[in-house]
């Protein structure tokens, strides 16, 4: 078989780049590797206008057309910029050094800025730029991306937990009958506990350094003692929109990475759960999924709606944490004060994040499918009057009849019970009369407690 070598969505690898390559749009600009490049960029521009601007007697400040000059490339780097860059890097072999380079032909031929080309990566080692990279990378598909989705499915969830706050519905526990609750209200436990999750991976602080090649700032006092240096970088740091992080090694140990890709993992895993009730509830019956003219569940059973979305998410949030959980173990961890492991693995970032948008898109594709099927929620219901059995003991409880626990248990354990069967039995309590009628009153369709109320607060 002769496969082209062009890269096309028909032989991509991976299907972040075949088969999903629109999941992951939003996220190529800034975690490809020519979004990384752009970063890389962007870094050394704020380092050079920092030392420019910290007046160093050899690095006068920069006019104000140099400075444009210098923004303009971070604002217009290109895929072709990213282009030129690779190709200095394929003499170079060196990543970081290529982009040292490609920024010293662009300033060339202009008296201003040719005269500060050495300040380019002044004192800096490549991790310098890569980790400060990595941490506006990733805070910014952090924010720009992976939390607007998750507030959507999130916002998704709340309209279905007011939409169904009402309708009763069987509960199972163990896989079997118990007390009922309603529609909404399990929509509203998934949205109450992804909005936990959404603030957990909102709340994680990025930190950067840009310390040296052991965190030291040993070339930059060697240079320039009389700075004041960990403050300098918090500074450019800060221009970026980052926090130092002061204790480092030649890497910034990637700790708060780790808890971000933990608190992504732990927000997939309440989405990956929703998609696994789901699927048992429309198996149940309990919900329709609009149909797609032209669409087919099966290619020999044609009757057949499948719950595709949902078994799509489960799948991809399964692949989105395995990466996740692999950054999360192996990036805090190098050899004394640094070792290459890490770089070769923070090229997956994207692949973690990528599978995340997947699974997101899916999961909400599938939940804007959902129908309701009531007839057959009521129907299930109505057919668990044994339900009743923890209501009617409860009561017993209160007013002091002897053995409720063990009386009900005869009645209903192991067997199903009849209305009439129930009634009768509720009959025969010496209870006062309130008590007794709102027992004979009581359905298992009425019997949900707070439910509404809980589901619509959400």
């Amino acid at each position: 078989m002769q496969i082209a070598a062009q890269l096309s969505q028909l032989n991509a690898l991976s299907p972040l780049d075949g088969r999903y390559a629109s999941r992951g749009d939003a996220l190529r600009g800034l975690l490809s590797e020519a979004g990384f490049m752009a970063h890389r960029v962007e870094v050394e521009v704020a380092w050079l206008i920092g030392l420019a601007d910290a007046g160093l007697p050899e690095l006068p400040r920069f006019s104000d057309t140099a400075r444009a000059r210098l923004l303009a490339l971070v604002e217009n780097f290109s895929e072709a910029d990213a282009g030129r860059i690779k190709e200095i890097e394929r003499v170079t072999n060196h990543d970081v050094k290529a982009v040292e380079y490609w920024l010293k032909e662009q300033v060339a031929g202009d008296a201003e800025l040719d005269r500060a080309a050495e300040f380019i990566h002044f004192a800096c080692t490549s991790e310098d730029i890569n980790n400060t990279s990595h941490a506006l990378m990733l805070t910014r598909a952090r924010d720009q991306v992976v939390l607007p989705q998750l507030r959507t499915l999130h916002a998704k969830l709340a309209e279905l937990a007011r939409t169904h706050a009402a309708q009763p519905m069987l509960s199972r526990t163990h896989g079997q009958p118990a007390s009922p609750t309603t529609v909404g209200k399990e929509f509203a436990n998934v949205a109450a506990r992804l909005a936990r999750a959404i603030d957990a991976i909102a709340a994680v602080q990025p930190l950067a350094k840009l310390n040296g090649a052991t965190g030291n700032y040993n070339a930059h006092v060697s240079a320039y003692p009389e700075i004041d240096w960990p403050a300098f970088s918090a500074g450019v740091l800060k221009g970026l929109g980052l926090t130092q992080n002061v204790h480092t090694i030649q890497i910034e140990p990637h700790d708060w990475m780790a808890a971000l890709f933990d608190a992504i993992a732990r927000a997939n895993v309440i989405v990956l759960d929703l998609d696994r009730d789901v699927w048992g509830y429309i198996s149940l019956g309990y919900f329709k999924q609009r149909l797609k003219e032209g669409e087919v569940g099966s290619s020999t059973m044609p009757h057949k709606v499948n719950p595709i979305d949902f078994e799509n998410s489960e799948g991809n949030l399964g692949l989105a944490n395995a990466t996740l959980r692999h950054l999360s173990e192996k990036l805090p961890v190098s050899r004394w004060q640094r070792d290459l492991t890490d770089s070769t693995v923070l090229r997956n970032l994207g692949v973690g994040l990528g599978y995340c948008m997947v699974a997101y898109d899916a999961c909400l594709r599938g939940l804007g499918k959902l129908e309701l099927n009531a007839v057959a929620v009521d129907a299930d219901i109505d057919a668990c009057w044994e339900v009743l059995a923890e209501p009617v003991q409860t009561v017993m409880r209160r007013y002091g009849l002897p053995q409720p626990y063990e009386q009900l248990k005869a009645l209903t354990r192991g067997k199903g019970i009849t209305e009439d069967a129930l009634r009768e039995f509720v009959q025969g309590l010496d209870l006062p009369a309130e008590p007794k009628a709102r027992l004979l009153a009581m359905t298992p369709r009425s019997y949900v407690g707070l439910a509404v109320t809980l589901a619509q607060q959400v």
